[in-house]
């Protein structure tokens, strides 16, 4: 266990020296926000917390967003129990396939979750591309989950080789332009996340001309809420690079213990940008909402965990822990409720309660 978090340190550090110099290198894409511009926009929200959702009826982000399968009675529940222990964000993928089958439709989709999400006092982040998990996407019937294993059906986008091929890029230019010019100036919007975990699933730097597309089509919008990717990878120093320094906002993930989490703060203050954790807490990591959430509050970091309700995507078992036989697994890796609404954890609803002023 020690040399595992001896080479994770060795590994951070051996990352901010090499991130230097891969910044010397590093384009920048339209006009990034100045930090104090930056530091403005996020003095006036009250501490940004909440989870990565998905309602727990959708298996990914077509079941979510596709019109036969859109499910905004089960989101107007589920965001109802965010609000009631104080959770003001939500993280929410967005799939260009959905938008490819019915671009007005999937607009209207767009704002009616957002309605919901506003009259729960909740502001979205909605996240356009990402490179985890299953490499095809298909539009239509979705497939059930497969028992006990994490995000059995969570679709990459644009997919793989999708993403690499440059001729998908005109089109994909035009979902993100379409889509940020609809909401551009719409206040239930926090930020736009533009790429999740770029170089994932074994694509490394083979991601980064769609990496700097995205930005590049983003500044021509030029939304006024702030556009940002998340740092995920240390070791993927060309990417990280180029994320933090075209990023308004510094977004991150970080599933360690608190210590290490800790270090990964330290870093990343050095762009003096408001953070925000956009993925956090998995239970049999040592990631838990006790021992981090009370640090991001007290560095007035954002605090996004990863899953808020039991459901199809069966993130409750650990990544690289299937329970194929579909048991319940001894300690739930990600989520905050089970399918009725009750806690997984008492204590843990208690603590983001109190965190949140919520009596």
């Amino acid at each position: 266990m020690m040399k595992k978090y001896f080479n994770l340190l060795l590994l951070a550090l051996l990352s901010a020296t090499t991130m230097v110099k891969a910044q010397e290198a590093t384009p920048i894409v339209g006009k990034v926000w100045s930090i104090e511009k930056a530091n403005a926009w996020y003095k006036q929200y009250k501490w940004i917390n909440g989870a990565d959702f998905l309602p727990s009826t959708a298996i990914n982000q077509l079941e979510m967003w596709q019109a036969d399968t859109f499910d905004p009675a089960t989101i107007d529940k589920e965001l109802g129990w965010a609000e009631s222990i104080g959770f003001n964000t939500m993280r929410v993928y967005l799939h260009s396939l959905a938008w490819k089958q019915d671009q007005e439709g999937f607009k209207k989709r767009m704002d009616q979750y957002l309605t919901i999400a506003n009259k729960h006092k909740i502001k979205t982040v909605f996240v356009f591309f990402d490179d985890c998990w299953n490499k095809q996407a298909k539009i239509g019937k979705q497939p059930g989950p497969k028992p006990g294993i994490h995000n059995s059906g969570w679709v990459q986008d644009p997919g793989d080789p999708d993403s690499k091929n440059a001729a998908n890029f005109p089109a994909l230019e035009k979902y993100v332009k379409d889509v940020m010019t609809r909401f551009k100036a719409d206040k239930r919007i926090l930020l736009w996340d533009l790429y999740n975990e770029p170089g994932n699933s074994g694509k490394l730097t083979t991601s980064y001309p769609l990496l700097k597309s995205v930005f590049t089509w983003a500044r021509a919008v030029n939304p006024e809420q702030p556009i940002s990717a998340g740092i995920w990878a240390w070791d993927y120093k060309e990417l990280n690079a180029f994320q933090a320094l075209n990023s308004d906002v510094i977004t991150y993930h970080d599933y360690e213990e608190p210590q290490w989490h800790q270090r990964v703060i330290d870093m990343l203050r050095s762009h003096g940008r408001p953070m925000i954790c956009t993925e956090y807490m998995a239970r049999t990591r040592g990631s838990l909402f006790e021992n981090v959430m009370p640090i991001l509050k007290k560095e007035n970091i954002g605090a996004i965990n990863w899953g808020l309700v039991d459901g199809k995507s069966n993130t409750k078992y650990a990544w690289d822990t299937p329970l194929p036989n579909g048991e319940e697994p001894k300690e739930w890796f990600h989520e905050v409720f089970r399918k009725d609404g009750t806690p997984y954890k008492k204590e843990e609803v208690e603590l983001i309660k109190k965190l949140n002023d919520i009596k």
